[in-house]
């Protein structure tokens, strides 16, 4: 699943008038490159949730079928759900147990097709250091468990990047609510695992790091 649905209130004046993942770096559309990265991992099922001008993003995506895939999508109107909430409406889409989620506004070279989930644990997440923006972190890593709370104080960020089974949202009903509570009701069960990303990564949450992220793939030969 794409997370696609936010109104990208920080990304403003730039999301006015176009949803956040189709803003373009290096010519192409955030979430295209998403869609891209998860046909080359064998990934075939796809689910979009959509809102703020979701119709832009179904019009962009069709199908998916000019990228290898099959796109479904999770509507949310009149307002997103939030992510813990977008995911939980989309569930009878998402199957088998496990399935991936992605955050439509990061751009990076996660190999998505070597993440995995071990029983019984009920969701894994990809953590990366923490960039200047976020230097406090969310979680902590060790031993390839994600913790609340970690030795010495150390945490990093979530990349917006998680497997998950569909027993994680038990006890949730259909409506708005954040991923947040859920990943920490998981983790004090000892239930979550997770693995630390070194490679590429970016929010691209304001123009500022957009306009950086665009300027720095042109640059690329």
């Amino acid at each position: 699943m794409i997370l696609a649905a936010g109104r990208g209130e920080r990304m403003r004046p730039l999301t006015d008038s176009m949803p956040k993942p189709l803003l373009r770096v290096a010519g192409k559309p955030l979430i295209q490159y998403h869609v891209e990265a998860l046909a080359r991992a064998g990934i075939p099922r796809l689910v979009v949730n959509l809102a703020w001008q979701g119709e832009r993003i179904r019009d962009h995506l069709a199908d998916g079928a000019r990228f290898g895939v099959h796109i479904s999508y999770s509507e949310e109107h009149p307002a997103a759900l939030e992510a813990g909430g977008g995911i939980f409406r989309a569930l009878r889409w998402l199957r088998p147990d496990p399935f991936l989620v992605v955050n439509g506004d990061v751009f990076c070279d996660v190999d998505f097709g070597l993440l995995r989930l071990a029983e019984p644990d009920d969701a894994h997440l990809v953590l990366v250091p923490n960039p200047p923006h976020h230097p406090a972190g969310d979680f902590a890593c060790k031993a390839g468990r994600a913790l609340v709370r970690g030795p010495g104080g150390t945490r990093f960020t979530f990349s917006g990047i998680g497997l998950y089974r569909k027993r994680f949202f038990e006890g949730c009903t259909d409506g708005a609510f954040p991923l947040k509570p859920l990943l920490l009701r998981s983790m004090e069960a000892g239930r979550c695992s997770a693995q630390l990303h070194h490679g590429q990564w970016e929010d691209v949450g304001t123009p500022a790091r957009l306009a950086a992220l665009d300027e720095r793939l042109r640059s690329v030969p």
